[in-house]
């Protein structure tokens, strides 16, 4: 057929199936007849899979999760499942394809919702891509081993995902947890676990048997995975939930991840896939505020609360994510980010987006970061500043020349200014994030002006550390009086708490209605982090609400207090707490940790502070230790405020001014 006969029968073809408001909508079962010519939805493929996929049908109007859905549309079986279409009836004059075929949003101006316009968004999007464009190339590097393609990778994601619904009957809104480190396997999870249309929640690997327990409960697990390095752990922790749970079909099924052996009596990952079956369909969301992970806070101020990510919130963090660390196409990008940590920044996904290459590593030392970087040509690599200062103190010897800039985002706290000097002359450049579990990890990036290149370094490192602006996929962020709702002047000096809104905001805490009411109220994920906003609008933490120190009545900012004695020269890291005081209610207590070989006293560490800042800003206390950290390299002041409290109050004069 001619190009000109193909255009003339779409025209006409278009022009036979139009329904024009002002005629009658009667007889119904005649435009019904016409809209399924014209709307239908149809199954795709793509050459190179093996495995058949369907694309996602419409969903009606729907609640987030179980977790604000009312109880009468709650299934018993998973815990993460939406109710039918409620009300949809209105949206559309054939309210028989609501749902399934098309919505008319508009009879009158001839619009509607459909196959052909509308497809929830999710993640899983981004390896379907990178299998059919990036196909050929390296996807997952880890040891000696081959390294596994896009396409290799994909379907080895079917396959897990196959089994997963075959095998151990996971259906949609099931949890599928997980206990690893960064090996290929807790990658391919990422992907795998919502193609069965389950809920993937990654745990701490630095969590006890009880925590891990404890969660598994929480979660309503029907499968755990645990990596063999792990498997105390995770053997310890399904015992003790054995013990606590009155039905034991109730227990998750366990699964080990092993780079050897299968382990006697464990059913195996590889296996899983060795086994799967031959067809599957993917389980695309039905719709894109479905659940797709399930992720516990870090725990740096309280036991961890479950955060709940939906498909349209993670891809959209994603792409905001790769845009805001300049992430171009085919990045070599080294995992040093613990990948249960906010989805390691989301960027499991974000790599898979642009047809990247990722680098797992199961522990790391700055040695093998050095290592890694010249080995495999790493463009991009992430971590808290303790990694940061792990590789700006790393020895002569472990050290290797960088291929080329190595892009590093951080956040969790400001690097000092010393360690960002350290990171630009080694030809790392730095990116300031920041974010919390609640936000799919980063919210705002510090975005760099190339007139601040000029500037003296000291300078250039008071921007760097400051937190910035919302990423683009982020709607807004806000410094504000948290009674009030006013937001505070940009002056560099009011100090409020800070506050995001967008489709980058968690759907809630899970099983927790009402923290999840608490913490939006208003409109507004309230962070309880403080900050101020400079005259330029950027954003600068001052501190979290728990760790303001408030001595005779004058506030003081940790992070400041910290930032200073970073700079002494034999200090590793620090963390600074408040200890009770009898007179002024409380003063700081730093808790320092040396570096190797170097000496520092309490007095010659507070008067090192009192030379740079208030009296009143200089700790009272030092105590010498190594500090408590999260896996995510975060240290946990809540445990230091325990032992600064421990210490009982400086001084006892009986005489308090408060």
């Amino acid at each position: 057929m001619s190009r000109a006969a193909l255009l003339r029968g779409l025209i006409h073809r278009r022009r036979s199936v139009v329904i024009s408001s002002r005629d009658s909508i009667e007889p119904v079962h005649q435009q019904l007849q016409l809209q399924r010519q014209l709307i239908q939805l149809r199954h795709f493929s793509n050459p190179h899979r093996g495995y058949h996929n369907p694309s996602p049908d419409l969903a009606g109007a729907r609640s987030i999760t179980k977790l604000l859905s009312p109880p009468w549309a709650r299934r018993p079986r998973a815990p993460f499942t939406s109710p039918p279409p409620l009300g949809v009836a209105s949206l559309s004059f054939f309210s028989s394809l609501v749902g399934r075929e098309a919505e008319v949003l508009d009879m009158d101006a001839g619009t509607v919702r459909c196959a052909a316009n509308y497809a929830p968004l999710t993640p899983i999007s981004f390896i379907e891509r990178a299998a059919a464009v990036y196909g050929d190339r390296p996807a997952v590097v880890y040891g000696e081993a081959r390294p596994t393609t896009w396409r290799e990778t994909r379907e080895r994601c079917v396959r897990v995902a196959a089994a997963l619904a075959a095998r151990f009957g996971v259906a949609r809104g099931d949890v599928v947890a997980v206990l690893s480190p960064n090996v290929p396997a807790m990658y391919e999870l990422h992907f795998a676990v919502p193609m069965a249309g389950a809920v993937l929640c990654t745990l701490n690997t630095r969590h006890d048997a009880a925590m891990v327990s404890a969660l598994l409960k929480h979660s309503g697990a029907k499968v755990f995975l645990v990596e063999s390095s792990l498997l105390e752990v995770g053997t310890a922790a399904m015992k003790r939930l054995a013990a606590d749970l009155p039905d034991a079909a109730s227990l998750p099924i366990l699964v080990t991840i092993s780079d050897d052996a299968q382990p006697a009596g464990c059913t195996d990952y590889e296996g899983l896939i060795r086994d799967a079956p031959s067809q599957f369909d993917i389980r695309w969301p039905e719709n894109e505020l479905d659940p797709i992970a399930l992720n516990y806070t870090s725990g740096t101020t309280s036991r961890p609360k479950g955060v709940v990510y939906n498909h349209r919130g993670a891809y959209l963090n994603t792409v905001g994510t790769v845009l805001a660390y300049d992430i171009t196409h085919m990045p070599t990008y080294l995992w040093t980010v613990p990948m249960f940590h906010c989805n390691g920044w989301n960027l499991p996904w974000g790599v898979a987006m642009q047809g990247g290459t990722n680098v797992c590593l199961r522990h790391f030392t700055a040695k093998v970061i050095f290592d890694s970087i010249a080995r495999h040509g790493v463009t991009h690599m992430g971590g808290a500043p303790t990694v940061l200062n792990m590789i700006v103190n790393a020895a002569a010897v472990d050290r290797r020349p960088l291929p080329g800039t190595v892009r590093v985002m951080t956040g969790g706290a400001p690097p000092p200014p010393r360690v960002l000097f350290g990171m630009e002359e080694l030809g790392f450049a730095v990116y300031q994030i920041y974010g919390l579990t609640e936000t799919y990890g980063a919210a705002t990036v510090c975005t760099w002006m190339p007139e601040w290149d000029a500037l003296p370094a000291e300078e250039r490192a008071r921007l760097k550390a400051r937190q910035g602006f919302h990423h683009m996929a982020m709607q807004d962020v806000e410094v504000k009086d948290p009674a009030t709702m006013a937001s505070v002047p940009l002056d560099g000096k009011t100090v409020g708490e800070v506050m995001f809104r967008g489709n980058t905001v968690m759907s809630g805490y899970y099983k927790d209605i009402e923290a999840t009411k608490e913490s939006m109220a208003g409109g507004w994920l309230r962070t309880g982090d403080l900050g101020m906003r400079h005259p330029d609008g950027y954003i600068q933490l001052k501190d979290r609400a728990k760790d303001i120190i408030i001595s005779g009545g004058e506030n003081i900012s940790s992070i400041e207090v910290e930032s200073v004695i970073f700079s002494h020269p034999a200090v590793l890291e620090a963390a600074v707490v408040a200890r009770p005081d009898d007179h002024w209610g409380e003063t700081p207590c730093a808790f320092v940790e040396l570096k190797d070989g170097a000496s520092a006293t309490e007095a010659e560490i507070i008067g090192f502070c009192r030379e740079r800042l208030p009296h009143f800003m200089a700790p009272k206390t030092v105590v010498f230790e190594d500090l408590p950290k999260t896996s995510t390299g975060k240290t946990q002041k809540f445990v230091l405020r325990e032992k600064a409290r421990a210490m009982g109050s400086l001084t006892k004069t009986g005489n308090s001014k408060l």
